[in-house]
Formats: structure tokens, sequence, C-alpha cells
């Protein structure tokens, strides 16, 4: 009797190491999400033994890397159609796709009184230079030249624009004083900080001046099997993780 309790007991404890075990999980994250994901990955990776590896970069690249058969398991992009494209073309694993947050885009300068609480420096035009993440590559890029339509102003500040290839080379053109100003992700700026600048002056950029920055996350068809990704994707869900994107800009629904 004894003997057979032991030995279920160490089928169960077998059982759990099967279902529990470690894996890897290879991320591609869009560029704005790169400093809240590092920080939520050392979370995960405490809690759940897996290894997340990640891949940086702006949403239109890592698109074209995975068509090109890169060995990612998820995409965090930074809007809806990305992730939604990689499901119709059977990239993606049916029904994982979620949004996750909602960025928000800051006019910034890394000097103090630079910009202007109501953006207001963008009509003056007395400044050289005006960074953005290319459109084609960044929903970032997508959202700026938005920003500057509805405001009437691509005329005049055309001549100024200078593009990064990501929403992290526009910040690093700005923070270098290459670009006196420039249009970036709000959780570059913030860290727990409720919500308030960590550096420079900026202008959080009014909703109703583009579309929203919605920015869904999806599971890559080679993950299918991968109960690492999986746990990843129902990690960012949590109110846990939230809590750490708030604090970085992030907003929900």
């Amino acid at each position: 009797m004894l003997r057979s309790k032991f030995l279920i007991t160490c089928l169960i404890y077998l059982a759990l190491i099967c279902t529990t075990r470690a894996e890897e999980v290879r991320v591609a994250v869009a560029a704005n999400f790169a400093a809240p994901m590092e920080l939520l990955m050392e979370q995960f990776e405490e809690q759940t033994g897996h290894k997340p590896l990640l891949m940086i970069g702006s949403t239109a690249k890592l698109y074209a890397q995975i068509r090109s058969g890169a060995p990612f398991d998820v995409l965090l992009a930074a809007d809806a159609d990305t992730p939604d494209r990689l499901e119709k073309e059977n990239a993606a694993v049916p029904g994982t796709r979620f949004t996750y947050a909602r960025g928000r885009l800051i006019l910034w300068s890394a000097k103090m009184r630079t910009v202007d609480a109501e953006g207001r420096v963008l009509k003056t035009g007395e400044f050289d230079h005006l960074a953005i993440a290319a459109p084609k590559l960044a929903p970032y890029g997508v959202a700026a030249i938005e920003t500057i339509n509805y405001l009437g102003l691509m005329n005049k500040l055309a001549p100024k624009l200078i593009t990064g290839e990501s929403i992290g080379q526009t910040y690093s053109f700005v923070a270098s004083e290459n670009a006196e100003l420039g249009f970036v992700a709000l959780s570059q700026m913030t860290y727990k900080k409720n919500g308030k600048l960590s550096q420079g002056s900026g202008w959080i950029v009014p909703q109703r001046m583009h579309r929203p920055l919605r920015q869904d996350a999806v599971m890559l068809v080679r993950a299918k099997n991968n109960p690492a990704a999986r746990d990843l994707l129902a990690f960012l869900k949590s109110e846990q993780a939230k809590a750490v994107m708030r604090s970085f800009g992030y907003e929900f629904d």
C-alpha cells in the first residue's frame, strides 16, 4: 500500500515537471514597447522559468522578417493591421490575436521649456528639425503624419522632417539633439513616474488628432505547440502586466 502511494506520488511529480518544463520563446517586439517588455520579461521568466529572447524593431521590418522565415514565436506589433494580415496569410495561429495595449504619441524635446503644453511650438516653426518614425515602417510615424495633417501644418513642416527607421531611432535623434524635437512614443518618456515626463519637455498629442495606436499581439504558427508562447500571451493579459504597461503610459479599453 505504501509502495503504491509512493509510486503515485512520483508519477504526479513527474507529470508536473513535464507540464511545467521551461521553454524558450522568441518574441518580435515593436520598438515603442522595448522598455516595458524588458521589465515584463524579467517577471515572466522569474514566474514561469521560460526563457524569452527578444528582437526589437519597427513593425514593418519585423513583419518582413517573419514572412522571410525568421524563427519568431510571438509578435507584439505597434498596430492591429500587421497581426491581422499574418493571420489572414496563415502565418499566425487563429484565435490568438488580441490588443495588449493602446499607445500614446508625444511631441518631445530633450530640452526643458522647448515644447509647450499645447504643442504651439509646431505652429511657430522656430526649429530646424522635427523627427518622426518612417510612416512606411512604423505606425507611430503614421500617427505623427496624421497629427501634422490634422493641424494643417504639413506644407510648413515638411522641409524640417527627418525620419528614423523605427520609433527607437527617432527617439535617438531627439535625445542626441540632432533634432530639436520629434514625435515619439509616450512609453519612451515615462517609467514609474505617474505618467509624468522623466526628462525634457513635451506635449501628449490628443487622441482625436490621429487614429488610435492599438497594439496587437499574436502567436505565430511555429509556436502552436510551444507552451512558453501560450504562457507569454496569457501573462500579457494579466493585471500584473497591465500595471507595468500603465506605468509606461499605455492605456486599455
